[in-house]
């Protein structure tokens, strides 16, 4: 049995599954377009965190060990651009006030993932604790991707269908809005721990 795989996953299921960056953003698009506009975007996430997973822990994370200042830089820019989406979260538009906007998208969410605190730390995580200097490393980090794949759609979803379902029961105005306030607070929540370092 391979323990390691079996520890992978867990911690491919823990990433994906708890509130974050792109699970808040999930459950808003569910709310607002549901499920079926959703799944761009959930592709978006999942093959564009694999990507930078496999990519990280194949080289680049050297580069960011190398140059310590460079991650709490990024760390900085990503959470003022999160910080942005949850202001622009907590005052959108109220359904039939005007045209809905479109959802991320599978580009976007995939370049996402270069920006997101919180994927750069679980990357450097993964790649630091799921990677050996005895083995292949091109091979462990398509491993780490893969496992992170499979992983990725089943816990998106949950978070899309708990959107859909709010998004369901929002039928006043001030509703939507103080849902829409919620998600944009736990975003800012979300950020805590990637910036404190806890």
């Amino acid at each position: 049995m391979d323990t390691t795989l079996i520890s992978l996953t867990g911690f491919a299921f823990a990433m994906y599954i708890t509130p974050g960056p792109n699970n808040v953003m999930l459950a808003s698009s569910g709310a607002t377009h549901g499920i079926r506009a959703s799944v761009p975007h959930m592709f978006g996430i999942a093959l564009g965190f694999s990507a930078m997973l496999v990519v990280v822990s194949a080289g680049l994370g050297s580069l960011l060990l190398a140059w310590p200042p460079l991650l709490p830089a990024m760390r900085w820019i990503g959470a003022a651009w999160m910080l942005w989406l949850a202001w622009k979260i907590a005052t959108a538009p109220l359904p039939g006030t005007v045209a809905p906007r479109g959802v991320l998208g599978f580009t976007g969410a995939a370049a996402f993932q270069w920006i997101n605190p919180k994927a750069w730390l679980i990357t450097l995580g993964a790649a630091s604790e799921f990677t050996s200097p005895d083995q292949p490393l091109i091979l462990q980090a398509g491993r780490i991707g893969l496992v992170f794949l499979a992983v990725a759609l089943p816990c998106m979803l949950v978070w899309v269908l708990l959107g859909r379902g709010a998004g369901r029961l929002l039928r006043v105005p001030m509703q939507v809005r103080a849902f829409n306030i919620a998600m944009a607070a736990l975003l800012v929540a979300s950020l805590v721990p990637v910036l404190t370092g806890d």
